[in-house]
């Protein structure tokens, strides 16, 4: 629910500019937030929410990771003109090689693809791999975000975010987390991610556009790390301008974790809804959610 709330309430503000949202919304309790714009209804959740819909749905009706039915769920998602898609994930979706060739020849292709598409729908992921333990929920991690991410990196981010998610999950703080889950980091990978999420590091101090799944992992966990409460944290995401959408819904998922269900503002999840392409028409609304993410919950990996 954290994930496709700050999913929503970032969308409209898109590739603005820093401190946007509170220039736009300066008094905290005067509501109208989820205002939409940029082509997206007010409370319309975006690409991020939709592909974690169709992950979490795999998971439950496969009864675990099934890599090749979740790329097919993708492909029907991207073939039914979803309002976006990311470049590299519509390429890695359309053209046509398997599943597990996809994303790997797209790599070797254009020698990039470290964004953060694969962290952005990793809450539901996380949410039923949490029971596992950290290794199984990072591994699980690592193999679905390889299906249209072929940079290693972008594996490691979305595995640190898996584990983060669990921490919070079973009640602990997952900032204290943070340096003992960077141990199980690829060694390769594990320096550059201590510095976006060392306490000192501000996403002013970035070295890419937070679409890269560095600042954009960064940034959460600075957001979370900086506020004390759930509507704080997304003001902050929000506020950080650029890749609005999915930093925020990032940070929601570790800021629902950790704040719960009830600290998410009921103006926030009353307009919330998620339509569905490649589902068959649906639209999902908030009481769909809150069942999905119980279901994944008690289904998940114990």
């Amino acid at each position: 629910m954290g994930s496709a709330v700050g999913d929503a309430l970032g969308a409209p503000f898109e590739f603005t500019l820093e401190g946007g949202f509170s220039a736009r919304f300066p008094d905290e309790q005067a509501g109208g937030e989820m205002c939409g714009g940029g082509g997206w209804e007010p409370g319309e959740a975006t690409d991020d929410t939709q592909m974690a819909v169709h992950l979490a749905e795999s998971l439950l009706e496969r009864g675990g990771l099934d890599l090749p039915d979740v790329f097919a769920r993708f492909q029907r998602w991207a073939s039914d003109e979803p309002k976006d898609i990311g470049l590299q994930t519509e390429d890695v979706l359309t053209n046509g090689s398997p599943w597990d060739l996809a994303a790997e020849l797209h790599f070797r292709t254009t020698h990039r693809a470290a964004g953060n598409g694969s962290l952005m729908r990793a809450t539901t992921s996380g949410v039923f791999f949490a029971g596992g333990g950290r290794q199984v929920t990072m591994d699980a991690a690592r193999r679905i975000a390889a299906l249209t991410h072929g940079d290693a990196a972008a594996w490691e981010g979305t595995a640190i975010y898996h584990e983060l998610l669990r921490v919070a999950l079973d009640g602990e703080d997952p900032l204290a987390a943070v340096p003992d889950t960077l141990t199980a980091v690829e060694a390769e990978h594990r320096e550059r991610y201590a510095v976006v999420l060392d306490p000192d590091w501000h996403p002013d101090q970035a070295t890419e556009f937070n679409g890269a799944v560095w600042p954009c992992l960064g940034s959460a966990v600075w957001a979370l790390r900086t506020t004390n409460s759930f509507e704080a944290a997304l003001r902050a995401a929000v506020d950080l301008g650029g890749d609005t959408d999915t930093v925020a819904a990032v940070t929601g998922g570790l800021a629902g974790a950790v704040h719960g269900l009830d600290a998410i503002p009921t103006r926030w999840t009353r307009p919330l809804h998620v339509p569905l392409p490649g589902g068959g028409g649906r639209t999902l609304a908030l009481c769909d959610l809150v069942r999905l993410g119980r279901r994944l919950d008690e289904r998940g990996t114990r």
